[in-house]
């Protein structure tokens, strides 16, 4: 009998599939420009904080859980890989053993561990964490399909923080999600709908500052969606 668990199951499983269409539409992308010369790995947009980021310092892969009560946030699976790497000249080489910490709001636009002018969620910590990046680079979190947040595009925000030559390196930026794939995920509870509460991604100022690199291609699975994502950051 296995002592795999369920839901580490699913992180395998989703993080295969996304794997094998990253790489096929890599192919396709690599032979469409086979005649002009490209870097390897190209930096990722930086982006704002914005006023949520708490340094919590909760080390884990599934962030829908609030360790302050033991709740399980609810809204669609959404199994998430980034791959870190730093860039330096044409090439890139994997980030290993940097800090990745994710954050984003719920299905009903709220965020834990703040006041907000129409929520006040002091000490809950859901739908956040961190994780270090393996020799690969490579971090995955278990989380949901984030809610809207009044005034921005759906979102996901990021932070890495790692060490370049004894001194501390940060990278923050936002990663973002098709309108029409939100449009069905947010017609189903336990979202709020797509309504007029939405901003859709070309009337978000934020996104309009390199938002279409920041988005994330999912494919969807038996238990929700998947995604990976590669973080280009500056080399020392």
């Amino acid at each position: 009998m296995s002592n795999t668990s369920p839901l580490r199951r699913q992180l395998l499983a989703a993080a295969g599939g996304a794997a094998a269409l990253l790489a096929s539409r890599a192919s396709r992308a690599q032979a469409a420009r086979a005649d002009a010369p490209t870097p390897a790995c190209v930096l990722t947009p930086a982006q704002t904080e914005g006023p949520y980021f708490v340094d919590e310092r909760l080390q884990r892969s599934d962030i829908r859980v609030d360790p302050a009560d033991g709740s399980t946030r609810p809204g669609a699976l959404l199994v998430l890989t980034l791959r870190v790497a730093s860039v330096e000249g044409r090439g890139c080489v994997p980030l290993a053993g940097a800090m990745v910490d994710i954050w984003h709001c719920d299905a009903r636009g709220v965020y834990s561990d703040a006041n907000d002018m129409t929520f006040s969620t002091r000490d809950s910590k859901f739908l956040r964490g961190y994780q270090v990046t393996d020799a690969e680079g490579r971090v995955r979190f278990a989380t949901i399909y984030p809610g809207a947040y009044p005034g921005r595009a759906v979102h996901i925000h990021f932070k890495i923080r790692a060490n370049a030559r004894n001194a501390p390196r940060d990278f923050t930026s936002q990663l973002y999600f098709d309108d029409a794939l939100t449009d069905r995920v947010h017609a189903r509870a336990p979202y709020a709908g797509p309504g007029e509460r939405r901003t859709r991604n070309g009337r978000d100022g934020l996104y309009l500052q390199g938002g279409p690199a920041l988005q994330l291609a999912l494919i969807e699975t038996a238990e929700g969606y998947a995604a990976t994502y590669d973080v280009g950051v500056r080399g020392a």
